[in-house]
């Protein structure tokens, strides 16, 4: 089986159960708060060795030293009294030296495959270091482009991050837990922080609870399903109450509802950010509303510590609470093997080996998405100079992206290097960057970009933003490209030369001014290690892009949150009168009063989904089984893909739903589902989706999630915006 399951070990006749009974009643309370205590590393320090062989700590983090690892694990199982090992946790979010494409990037290639090797490829390199727990991936559904921490996740759609989170997990947790290369994934955050105000980090959020069920909690479900070692409490209110003191986000939903034996961490210091947050009035009521609330380990909080024991005394928190986080706790640390084997071999580290770089440069291939391409791309045979410019064409450190503490810049190869490398001897490269980093402001090095594009066939500008402005607490108010970036592309497009745009950044950017000055656009989010390689190979050919948008662009930051799957309203917009076209005088009833926004429309500059290709695929008509589906059948719908242009080329066919009249008003579309296809020049591929009555789904209230008797449009296309439906009826 792909990996461990819920019931894996089970609550009853099991041997690792009854071991762990054995020990929690062999544990004084002050050593189970101490598994439930976790620290960051101090390396060997002398208050961490007596911590662990005291029984006050029960997992580390950010400990990378494999020596320190394994003494501290030898004073753990030799000195300590009931010979509890560690865990080992670090955020190994992309890579740990390997560095894939950001979350976001991967998401774009909609290729579980992609998520799943990428996962595994850091597994490898940071279990080597002892590292056996990971805090990835996160899953939050990000519909606002200006959160920084978007770029770690799978982008807008609950179906789509549901297949990636659950091959990510399977990627980082393996075959089997208990291997030396496996590490525990963590399903964050629960949940709902995605949907902060304002897109910004850490804030609150207000969430009716069909929207929480519908949208924001399929994908932990999902991963739960899937067997994730762990969870991860997320720093934002819900409807008033912090998710790491939320009895019924996690106890009700995760505990009771979902059955999950797994634990529960908070995020780094969430209990004691209660108090800021105004639902706690001290530490010690941080800590019983945390551990009432289920949360089993204190991610540097010192909250347990200091407070749990008069808590149990006082009986405002029961021991059997306690008892029952040590349990996930110590199951967790059998799932991992470590009571077995508790050691880190010392060896040869297996980073960057020639199959991980080759994974990795496959992934930031599939992750690229050609938004536009006014036939000069891929460069042509004839093409004898290009001019390479932007901030982003020869950074190593920006395109690794955001949260890869342990990434080596140094190994990165950059988009100039890699055509230098690749495709220097085919064409001649003058390289003129024009700005520096991608916020610099002087205009001093874009005439020299402009000298060389006069000199060239064809200018390649790779723009964007830098790392360091996307990830946690990297919020912006404006999206826009930063800089003078805007303004080296007009200079450029004055030239009169092709210029194809290729964009590395850790979010949707709103490139509305820049599409229209260019030929081309390649967005490549951070590509990590081997993006140059990856489009460098794009650009020339070698490679056709299959990337798909998972998240929608929109035109101006104005419109966020903008998402395919929203409601209809009652006036859905029509006789659309953009602002500059409204004559001075117009009487106020010449506008159509439908719903859209005067200096934008109602669309997004690219919708989810989308993604051009070198080739040109065709798309028949949707064909159904039948003209009916009724609770417990299956209906099947398919459609024939044919390649009509010149590269053999894969596309994403997509999968969409919308209920025409409900009892709660639906999206005017849901995804569910998507197959990734090779088709040749010439070749028809058939494309065959099954439809149940739990796609048609959805949560009524609380309680209830069904689906209603009625007519149904169901798509198969390209991206959410485009193709023909056709109809089906359920009948209940």
């Amino acid at each position: 089986m792909s990996c461990f399951t819920l019931t894996a070990f089970g609550q009853g006749n099991n041997p690792v159960e009854e071991r762990i009974d054995e020990l929690v009643s062999q544990m004084t309370l002050q050593e189970k708060i101490g598994q439930m205590n976790q620290l960051t590393g101090m390396g060997l320090s002398k208050n961490m060795k007596e911590s662990v062989k005291t029984g006050k700590v029960g997992t580390i983090l950010n400990e990378l030293n494999v020596n320190v690892v394994n003494e501290l694990q030898r004073i753990a199982v030799e000195e300590s009294r009931l010979h509890i090992p560690l865990i080992v946790a670090r955020d190994v979010i992309h890579g740990f030296k390997t560095i894939f494409p950001i979350p976001l990037g991967q998401a774009a290639s909609w290729n579980p495959e992609v998520a799943e090797e990428g996962a595994r490829v850091a597994a490898v390199e940071a279990s080597a270091t002892g590292i056996r727990w990971t805090f990835a991936p996160m899953i939050d559904i990000s519909r606002d482009p200006r959160w920084g921490r978007i770029a770690e996740s799978c982008g807008e759609d609950p179906y789509l991050t549901s297949v990636m989170g659950v091959a990510m997990v399977k990627g980082f947790q393996g075959t089997d837990l208990s291997a030396p290369t496996s590490i525990a994934a963590c399903a964050k955050h629960f949940a709902a922080y995605g949907a902060s105000e304002s897109g910004k980090d850490y804030n609150t959020t207000w969430i009716p609870e069909v929207l929480l069920r519908d949208v924001y909690l399929p994908p932990f479900e999902a991963v739960a399903k899937a067997g994730a070692a762990t969870f991860m409490c997320s720093f934002n209110d819900i409807n008033g109450i912090p998710s790491s003191g939320n009895p019924y986000l996690n106890q009700q939903i995760l505990r009771n509802e979902w059955h999950y034996d797994g634990v529960l961490v908070s995020d780094w210091g969430s209990i004691q950010q209660m108090i800021p947050h105004g639902f706690c009035a001290d530490l010690k009521e941080a800590a019983m509303k945390a551990a009432n609330a289920s949360v089993d380990i204190d991610m540097m909080g010192y909250a347990y510590t200091k407070h749990l024991e008069e808590l149990v005394k006082s009986g405002e928190v029961s021991e059997k609470t306690v008892d029952e986080a040590v349990r996930n706790i110590l199951r967790l640390k059998f799932r991992l093997g470590l009571f077995d084997n508790p050691y880190t071999k010392v060896e040869g580290k297996p980073y960057y080996t020639e199959k991980a770089l080759d994974k990795a440069k496959r992934a930031a291939a599939e992750s690229a998405v050609l938004l536009k391409n006014d036939g000069v791309l891929p460069l042509k045979k004839d093409i004898k100079t290009i001019a390479v410019v932007g901030p982003l064409a020869d950074a190593p450190a920006d395109q690794l992206g955001t949260w890869c503490f342990d990434a080596e810049p140094e190994r990165a190869v950059t988009p100039l290097a890699a055509l230098r490398d690749l495709y220097g001897k085919r064409v001649k490269i003058i390289a003129e960057l024009g700005l520096q980093y991608s916020r610099d402001k002087s205009e001093e090095g874009i005439a020299k970009a402009v000298m060389a594009a006069e000199q060239a066939d064809v200018v390649l500008a790779f723009v964007g933003e830098e790392a360091i402005l996307s990830g946690e607490a990297r919020c912006r108010a404006d999206i826009d490209l930063p800089g003078k970036q805007t303004e080296l592309l007009a200079a450029l497009k004055r030239t009169g030369k092709p210029v194809v745009m290729i964009v590395m950044a850790g979010r949707p950017l709103t490139i509305t001014r820049e599409a229209e000055m260019a030929d081309g656009i390649l967005y490549a989010f951070h590509g990590g290690t081997m993006a140059g390689p990856a489009l460098a190979d794009l650009i020339f050919g070698k490679s056709v892009p299959s990337g798909k948008l998972p998240v929608t662009i929109p035109r101006m930051v104005g419109q966020v949150p903008i998402y395919y799957a929203h409601k209809n309203t009652g006036r859905p917009a029509s006789n659309i009168t953009l602002m500059d076209d409204i004559e001075i005088g117009a009487k106020q009833t010449s506008i159509g009063f439908t719903s859209y926004h005067l200096d934008a429309g109602d669309r997004p500059l690219f919708p989810f989904g989308y993604g051009l290709s070198y080739t040109a695929f065709q798309y028949g008509d949707v064909r159904l089984s039948s003209g009916k589906l009724k609770q417990g059948d299956t209906l099947t719908v398919t459609c024939d893909i044919t390649n009509t242009g010149n590269y053999d080329a894969s596309e994403v066919v997509q999968l969409y739903i919308r209920d025409r009249v409900a009892s709660l008003i639906r999206p005017v579309r849901e995804l569910k589902g998507f197959k990734k296809v090779f088709v040749k020049v010439g070749e028809t591929h058939t494309v065959s989706f099954q439809l149940t009555s739990d796609d048609l789904a959805f949560w009524q209230n609380a309680k209830m999630k069904k689906a209603e008797a009625g007519e149904f449009q169901v798509w198969v296309s390209t991206d959410s915006q485009t193709g023909t439906p056709a109809r089906f009826l359920y009948e209940e």
